[in-house]
């Protein structure tokens, strides 16, 4: 097979992969290993020679590595040093230390069960956070408490992608060899960290002052890939490398425009990473070994899930808290296949325990969702103190919202949602404020403000805080999936009640709107008003023309802004921007179809699509009658998402 047959195969791979599981709301890295099996040298054999393709796949650790990097935060660390260090290294290391005397249990060394132990302590960033942020608990007590853990988790993956493989050396010089691994690990980063941040700093200035996207990009995969070969250079791993240049660079000014030049690469090459795993997955191995599969899938999820509640109470979460936590990192995580594909060549583990290990990662993963939908249910059934903890917070929010009347309930306590009640209570107006971060509850109850800890999402939380006998309820947060779910809970108990909800911008307006909300606010389109309105101030429009202007805009439901003229510069790798309406401007040429129809003969109202306004010979017309005429040399401007303005233009000039 050709370099060229193999990346197309490949890149036909991931797309399919891609697009079902995203379809499927499952994360890709599951359907990137599962096609690896499907093309492996064990099933199709469509890659015969598998080696270029894993070495390519290098990279994708490398990226990976200098992505966590770049994550890293000194301060971030500190703040949550407890959890980090206390909760996510004692999960970790009791994992390992349990994994070892089970190891030899089963015939393997203790060399094979540490390995064990590091590949089967990882859980899955990708999924959990995606999850919790879904859910809007990542401020949560549990939500704070898996990210410290996962935090921990991830940097772990460093020293463990340095000791496991050395663990394959013969025992009399594996002291020594860890040893001078230690030294050169501290070495490098001594000199990495006290004299690479200052020429990192001064170098990438230079580079930036150049005002060029493609030498900006260049550098970073220069500085990456660079320090990735000088640890392999001094027998260390690339990763740890790529680990030290995302350090270097998070702590500069330029960390979040690196983060998305290289975002790009590290998933490209993160998803032939997994493929390259997967084709080592070998389907008859496993299915010989379906026993074994299923007691280490199963020993993986009641022994993390025992492991992480037991330790999560011992440092002082409720039982509640706990089990949430065991429940969301009992499973298996990305970083186990990134140790896997390390050691596969070394004698730590069999071949056949490596399959196990591996299938059993994937069943986990693929479980791992389900388990977090059914958490909520499982903790409310198995622990007594949930139902008194859920009652004491109800309590606490019909206590602070009894002696209201026709009051506001504020859903959000964040910087909207205060800046909101000040106004509210300047005018002498009570509310009550849901919010989910117990820090903040507790430091703006402590200043007198009118906030609870509550869940504005649940039915008991809304009637707690009076929702009865309110005037309003706002949501402050632009978060749409959750805003549908009050709105829906309001719609059900109490429908006449005025609800306005914040949006990120008009992608959501008309969803929102359906729903049942009064006003839906998009912030794009406020700020958009906020400009304008002081632009013509300054440039000596009346006052009273600009508020009269735009509270018409208002009235009109933002009809004038909708949509806007798509650029390069306006990103779509977002299924939501990608489904965002959009202006685009059509000339009518002579003997295009449209010339001599009128707006009611194109029938563009099955595209889901507007005409906003027509130009011509210099002259505007918006919101043109359905009577209106086209003529050659009309500029029409249609509004719609890009599917309908691309079958709108091509019913204008060709029918």
């Amino acid at each position: 097979m050709t370099t060229l047959q193999l990346v197309l195969v490949l890149l036909a791979s991931a797309v399919l992969v891609v697009v079902l599981f995203r379809t499927l709301g499952l994360p890709p890295v599951l359907g990137y290993l599962l096609i690896g099996a499907a093309i492996g040298p064990h099933a199709l054999d469509l890659i015969p020679d598998a080696g270029t393709a894993q070495s390519l796949a290098e990279f994708g650790v490398v990226f990976l590595m200098f992505s966590i990097g770049l994550e890293f935060s000194l301060s971030r660390l500190y703040s949550m040093k407890r959890t980090v260090f206390g909760l996510g290294l004692a999960q970790v290391a009791l994992t390992i230390a349990l994994a070892v005397p089970l190891a030899l249990l089963a015939g393997l060394s203790w060399q094979g069960g540490i390995a064990l132990g590091g590949i089967l302590a990882m859980s899955s960033t990708a999924i959990i956070v995606k999850m919790l942020a879904e859910r809007m608990q990542l401020e949560s007590r549990h939500g704070r408490e898996i990210i410290g853990v996962l935090l921990f988790q991830d940097l772990a993956v460093v020293p463990l992608l340095i000791v496991v493989p050395a663990l394959s050396q013969k025992p009399e010089v594996l002291a020594e060899t860890l040893g001078i691994a230690a030294l050169k690990a501290a070495i490098m980063l001594a000199l990495i960290l006290f004299l690479g941040q200052r020429l990192m700093r001064g170098w990438l200035l230079v580079v930036a002052r150049r005002r060029s996207p493609e030498l900006f990009t260049l550098n970073v995969l220069l500085v990456t890939l660079g320090l990735a070969w000088l640890t392999e250079l001094a027998g260390l791993s690339m990763a740890l490398g790529a680990f030290l240049a995302g350090m270097l660079i998070s702590e500069t000014e330029y960390r979040y425009r690196v983060e998305e030049d290289i975002k790009p690469f590290r998933d490209v090459l993160l998803g032939l990473f997994f493929i390259t795993v997967g084709m080592f997955l070998d389907v008859g191995v496993i299915a010989a070994q379906a026993a074994w599969v299923a007691g280490l899938l199963v020993l993986l999820l009641a022994g993390k899930f025992a492991l992480v509640a037991a330790l999560s109470r011992v440092f002082g979460a409720s039982p509640g808290t706990a089990l949430r936590s065991g429940l969301w990192l009992c499973a298996g995580g990305e970083f186990g296949f990134v140790l896997i594909a390390h050691i596969k060549a070394l004698p730590l583990l069999s071949a056949a325990a490596l399959q196990v290990v591996t299938a059993a990662l994937v069943l986990s993963m693929l479980i791992a969702p389900l388990i977090v939908m059914r958490s909520e249910k499982l903790v409310m059934r198995f622990s007594a103190s949930e139902w008194m903890l859920r009652a004491t917070e109800l309590t606490q929010i019909a206590v602070r919202s009894i002696a209201t009347e026709r009051h506001a309930i504020i859903c959000g306590y964040g910087r909207s949602g205060q800046y909101l009640s000040r106004f509210l209570e300047q005018e002498g107006i009570s509310y009550v404020a849901l919010d989910l971060d117990p820090e903040r509850v507790r430091e703006a109850a402590a200043a007198g403000d009118t906030v609870v800890y509550g869940d504005a999402g649940r039915r008991e939380a809304l009637v707690a805080a009076g929702l009865m006998r309110a005037s309003v309820l706002i949501v402050s947060y632009a978060d749409p999936a959750s805003a549908l779910r009050v709105l829906a809970l309001v719609r059900e108990l109490r429908p006449g009640l005025p609800v306005v909800v914040r949006a990120a911008d008009e992608s959501n307006y008309e969803r929102l709107a359906q729903a049942g909300a009064a006003e839906v606010v998009p912030e794009t389109l406020e700020a958009s008003i906020m400009l304008a309105s002081h632009a013509l101030v300054l440039l000596g429009v009346p006052i009273a023309r600009v508020v009269r202007r735009f509270r018409e805009v208002r009235e009109q439901r933002y009809g004038l802004m909708r949509g806007f003229f798509h650029g390069a510069t306006d990103g779509a790798d977002r299924l939501e921007e990608a489904r965002q309406q959009r202006l685009r401007s059509v000339t009518l040429t002579p003997g295009a179809w449209g010339v001599g129809k009128t707006l009611a003969d194109l029938g563009l109202e099955r595209f889901q699509v507007s005409v906003s306004l027509i130009r011509r010979r210099g002259i505007r017309a918006v919101s043109p009658a359905p009577e209106a005429r086209f003529e050659a040399g009309d500029v029409v401007v249609l509004l719609g998402v890009p599917d309908g303005l691309a079958a709108g233009e091509n019913r204008l000039l060709k029918g």
